[in-house]
């Protein structure tokens, strides 16, 4: 099964710069990703998701919707734990597979 993750993120102590130097609010911000999934998800499913750079995040379903258009499930998801490492949101921004959009787009 085909789905988009649209993974939160907490915001750090220092936060991280777009690239006109402004402090990202991840609050409105996603890191999306197309991914393979062997069976449906559910809200309060934690799932595993992977970087290039060999990382593993832990992430929880807290929304599932269907895209007919695209065929694919959209998972709104939240990282699991309360804070992000530098390492692991580095592993995001620079993987190539994971885009970070606005909320609404």
């Amino acid at each position: 099964m085909r789905a988009e993750v649209r993974l939160r993120v907490p915001n750090m102590k220092v936060r991280a710069l777009d690239a006109n130097g402004y402090p990202i609010d991840h609050s409105s911000m996603r890191f999306r990703k197309i991914i393979e999934l062997s069976g449906f998800p559910r809200v309060g499913d934690s799932l595993d998701l992977t970087t290039r750079a060999a990382r593993t995040l832990r992430a929880n379903v807290v929304h599932v919707d269907l895209d007919e258009p695209r065929s694919l499930f959209i998972l709104s998801c939240q990282y699991a734990e309360k804070s992000i490492s530098p390492d692991d949101y580095a592993a995001l921004a620079s993987d190539p597979d994971w885009t970070l959009k606005h909320l609404l787009e």
